[in-house]
């Protein structure tokens, strides 16, 4: 039965059961009576979506606290055990697949490095064909209880309706490569799976601004430093995040060249890897034979000696440098989008850690406009390095909510829109 907007009954009950799911894990445990108010339900409609909830095995009672004159008031929670996610970060140096109950908590993970072939297409898959298998063993959890697989990767994501996402990953050689076709095909997974995958840098955002330092704010951007950089912009008008390819913002004219092909990108001086190139240029030795975080610490540890000694001037000129660039390019940030809080991750970004901020923000500052300038904070992300992989399993989470917490039916041909809709209404407060 329709009503007159167009909505069904179906739809409804829907809607209800994804209002009392998202508050009870935003803002839960919580009463019966306290979710009347924090979902605009009425207590009838309440009790309905609960009895619901709790024989779905969704939601279950956590204790309980005393009323103003009356009997105590059960408290409930969504059920950590109920189901669960798996989040893939597709990084610089490894691809780490890490599996989440309900409530985010990490059951197991694997890492998967990536040696001179670290973009091949079927490598990749490989790796996370073999990663999903590894953590579900490892934590025995039945591939049937999985929401489904999110994936953050490097590069432009393009949804179509007859191959799924489509990742345009120039830097990294990758053309069109349709991965979630590719995901399908001989994972061994049900089909209930639903594979989500979507830029690094917005899944890091979507992370931090759920869990991390961006909660509670409305204008934002959070920055990925690794080998490259890129950043997520949050706003009210693109409240669910937009991935922006910072780091192909031109900051010199016929500077370096970038990866990308580029001449004078933010990403040809300010990445991990042109920073570590920037170095050997300049007589520096990084340790042969190693990745690019451990030639990083190196890289560190000749700039600022531990024991007092002499710093390596070369090192420690390039990290200055660096920190100008990167200044700058947080200053366009700040003049185009005025947030209120930058926020930096990445290995790269946390690795140079808090030592490395205050010349960050005294280089923005004196690039940005003096208001918005003014206006704005620039601080770590506090995720940590696993910030990706939680974005990742955003992803699916935002999926069951949005479906009201029903399982997954078989995948369709490219990603339901639903989840986006969730992303988009800021669930947390």
């Amino acid at each position: 039965m329709a009503e007159r907007n167009g909505r069904t009954v179906r739809d409804l009950r829907r809607a209800n059961r994804t209002a009392v799911l998202q508050r009870l894990y935003f803002d839960g445990p919580l009463s019966r009576f306290e979710l009347g108010p924090a979902t605009g339900l009425s207590s009838g409609s309440v009790s309905n979506v609960v009895a619901d909830l709790v024989a779905d095995g969704l939601v279950e009672e956590a204790g309980s606290v005393d009323s103003d004159g009356g009997r105590p008031r059960t408290l409930l929670r969504v059920a950590p055990g109920s189901a669960h996610m798996i989040g893939v970060d597709v990084g610089e140096t490894r691809v780490r697949i890490e599996l989440f109950d309900l409530a985010l908590t990490e059951l197991a993970r694997a890492e998967r490095p990536l040696g001179q072939r670290r973009y091949d297409v079927d490598v990749i898959v490989g790796h996370i064909r073999d990663g999903v298998a590894e953590v579900t063993e490892s934590a025995g959890v039945d591939p049937e209880r999985l929401l489904g697989v999110g994936i953050g990767v490097p590069g432009i994501v393009e949804r179509t309706p007859e191959r799924g996402a489509v990742v345009h990953g120039q830097t990294i050689g990758w053309d069109a490569v349709p991965l979630e076709e590719l995901l399908r095909t001989g994972s061994g997974l049900p089909d209930t799976v639903r594979w989500f995958i979507d830029n690094g840098a917005r899944t890091l955002g979507q992370a931090e601004m759920w869990f991390g330092g961006g909660r509670g704010a409305r204008n934002a951007v959070v920055v990925l430093f690794g080998s490259g950089v890129g950043a997520c912009l949050v706003t009210p008008e693109v409240e669910h995040g937009r991935a922006v390819e910072w780091g192909h913002l031109t900051v010199r004219v016929r500077g370096r060249r970038c990866r990308c092909g580029a001449l004078g990108c933010l990403e040809a001086y300010a990445g991990a890897e042109s920073l570590l190139e920037r170095w050997r240029e300049e007589g520096g030795r990084p340790p042969e034979g190693t990745d690019e975080e451990t030639a990083l610490t190196a890289m560190l540890a000749a700039a600022y000696p531990a024991d007092g000694g002499t710093a390596d001037a070369a090192a420690l000129a390039v990290l200055e440098e660096t920190a100008e660039y990167l200044g700058a390019g947080l200053s366009d940030l700040i003049n185009l989008f005025q947030p209120e809080r930058i926020l930096i991750g990445g290995w790269a970004g946390l690795q140079l850690g808090a030592g490395f901020l205050p010349a960050v923000r005294a280089h923005a500052k004196a690039y940005a406009l003096r208001h918005p300038a003014e206006q704005v904070t620039i601080d770590l992300g506090r995720l940590g390095p696993d910030a990706v992989t939680v974005g990742a399993a955003i992803l699916p989470l935002a999926d069951f909510f949005a479906r009201g917490g029903r399982r997954p039916e078989p995948a369709p041909q490219g990603p339901a829109p639903a989840w986006q809709a969730v992303l988009e209404e800021r669930a947390p407060r």
